[in-house]
């Protein structure tokens, strides 16, 4: 019975709720039924987040990850605590982590507990960092890079769910950063005494202990292929919010980012990470004043990476965009 409410709620949601873009369809937006849904809300705030959350009608299975970016020091836009307390708390989530592949204070065990204290983690939820002391490899079925696998962290397995909450922003490498760069390079093992699943991705699948620059669109089709890996491995027990706030052309990767020079736009929910980032893309293409954002994609070919994700069958880049009030 709860089942047949929801989907009734969501079919009312869907042929009477106005979205904010109703004006003109979004590029990728359908009325296709067989499309995945991606919700929308304009209120970027703790009770927007759980709202959203909760039109997804989704029920996590055993212990839930809920994987975040604590954020690189000192000035990092990472999504603060306060924003993520209801939804993390409402699934009972562990916040989970992965350490960085480049010199930082999140390149260590030590010290990435510390950061996620100072940056207020702790206070919300326990809080795991994934490749502590080991990895695992999740199959990719047909990767063309990733031949050895999504490299993750062994801590990966003693979670039954994960919520993946991200930032979606522009990044140095990668154009931008969602849903599709968390599930690959933010899983990712980092630097340690194994192989480094960041740098198996940065590198287009040819090292696990080098540099992280290669050939570009290796990377960017490594990112799918990652993600791929590990949807792939959770099946149903995975969901997905992209928080479309302090929308800088860098990511939360960078102590020092620069100022955002467009307007926040909301957050959005799926079960789908490619129809997640599609619609945020989609919603920044919209915007007036997304010029500088723009540019730090098409810079750097970040669409591609929703090309090789579609080609894959990652997900749906057509969706159904339902607003909540």
């Amino acid at each position: 019975m709860e089942k047949i409410l929801h989907l009734l709620m969501g079919a009312a949601l869907l042929f009477t709720c106005a979205t904010a873009f109703s004006q003109e369809k979004l590029p990728h937006q359908t009325d296709d039924k067989s499309a995945p849904v991606v919700y929308f809300t304009k209120d970027i705030s703790a009770d927007g987040m759980l709202k959203v959350y909760e039109a997804l009608g989704w029920k996590p299975e055993g212990k839930t990850g809920v994987k975040v970016s604590t954020g690189e020091p000192p000035a990092s836009n990472y999504l603060r605590p306060a924003l993520l307390e209801k939804t993390v708390k409402a699934v009972d989530g562990v916040i989970v982590e992965c350490k960085t592949a480049y010199p930082g204070r999140r390149n260590s065990n030590a010290e990435h507990h510390k950061v996620a204290e100072e940056h207020g983690f702790t206070k919300i939820a326990d809080f795991d960092l994934l490749d502590e002391k080991d990895v695992v490899y999740l199959p990719i079925e047909g990767a063309e890079h990733l031949t050895k696998g999504h490299i993750v962290g062994s801590h990966f397995n003693n979670y039954g769910s994960y919520l993946v909450i991200s930032h979606f922003k522009g990044h140095a490498m990668a154009g931008f950063g969602g849903a599709i760069k968390n599930l690959s390079i933010g899983f990712g093992s980092g630097w340690g005494d194994f192989e480094s699943g960041k740098v198996y991705i940065h590198s287009g699948g040819k090292t696990t202990n080098g540099s992280i620059s290669g050939d570009q669109i290796a990377f960017l089709e490594s990112m799918a292929e990652a993600a791929k890996g590990l949807c792939d491995a959770m099946g149903k027990n995975i969901a997905f919010i992209n928080v479309l706030n302090r929308l800088s052309v860098d990511c939360d990767c960078n102590g020092n980012p620069a100022e955002p020079d467009m307007h926040d736009i909301g957050i959005v929910a799926s079960l789908d990470p490619l129809a997640a980032d599609q619609a945020a893309i989609d919603m920044v293409y919209a915007a007036e004043d997304s010029a500088a954002l723009k540019e730090r994609i098409e810079s750097r070919q970040g669409l591609h990476t929703l090309d090789h994700a579609a080609k894959i069958n990652l997900g749906s880049r057509q969706y159904r965009l339902v607003e909540i009030e």
